[in-house]
């Protein structure tokens, strides 16, 4: 877990501010500004501290995107600052997450990407810009509709470069200047190895990034979202989305990544 004790309001505060300072004011994700004005962005701040809890959550706000107009929410960003502050804690959590979308039906329909403020894909140090692109305040499961993400992509002139553009203003800015836009105050610890000493499967790079563009965690390779990740490991998801950090440029890898 990460604080025992948390105000709701002010981690609302801390992932607005993420949003409109770095992922729209550092042009992170160009499709992001569009939903966010237009206030279709639902931020649910989790007062879970377990992760059967979160994972119940997790059900209801996918159930409710699914039964609400796109027009009214057209993504969700759950908010999760008690549970799952081990970043590699979280990378084995998104496999429920998938698990559960296929048990609603809602494979091709909904998916769920990721950030953490200590995201770290497969095959890259902790502070390699790259993984700057998946970096936000608090641990965030993020609900994305398929048929919004297609038609975002398709819309965009050259989805390909975004990857490599946030990378590059991620550099730009230094990792000081980095953590300033993309971290907010509340923070949980660096994410660890097991007690084995073993490295768990990490999420890998986006393309162009020494790896596939989405995250890795067991053997078995899935599909996911835009931008996101993970760490060190094998065979990754093969699924695309989108996020802050890393944007997947097609549907099919917009899996671990939103804005």
């Amino acid at each position: 877990m990460t604080d025992t004790t948390f105000d709701p309001v002010l981690v609302e505060a801390g992932v607005r501010r993420w949003l409109e300072r770095a992922v729209i004011g550092l042009n992170l994700c160009p499709f992001a500004k569009a939903v966010y004005v237009k206030q279709q962005v639902r931020i649910v701040v989790s007062d879970a501290s377990t992760e059967r809890a979160l994972l119940e959550q997790l059900g209801e706000e996918l159930a409710l995107l699914r039964d609400t107009p796109a027009e009214a929410i057209d993504t969700t960003l759950l908010v999760h600052p008690q549970v799952l502050a081990d970043f590699l804690d979280y990378n084995d959590f998104l496999d429920d997450a998938d698990a559960l979308v296929e048990a609603l039906d809602l494979d091709g329909v909904l998916q769920v990407a990721s950030f953490h403020p200590h995201y770290q894909f497969a095959g890259t140090k902790p502070d390699d810009a790259v993984n700057l692109t998946n970096h936000a305040p608090y641990p965030i499961l993020h609900l994305l509709r398929e048929d919004s993400v297609d038609r975002a992509v398709a819309a965009y002139p050259e989805p390909d470069s975004i990857i490599e553009r946030n990378v590059a203003t991620m550099q730009e800015l230094g990792s000081e200047g980095s953590a300033a836009a993309v971290r907010q105050s509340q923070t949980a610890k660096r994410s660890r190895c097991r007690g084995d000493g073993a490295q768990p499967p990490l999420p890998l790079p986006p393309s162009g990034h020494a790896g596939a563009n989405s995250r890795t965690r067991s053997s078995s390779p899935n599909a996911r979202h835009c931008p996101s990740g993970r760490s060190p490991s094998v065979n990754p998801p093969t699924r695309s989305r989108c996020s802050a950090s890393t944007w997947l440029p097609t549907a099919a890898n917009i899996r671990r990544t939103w804005w």
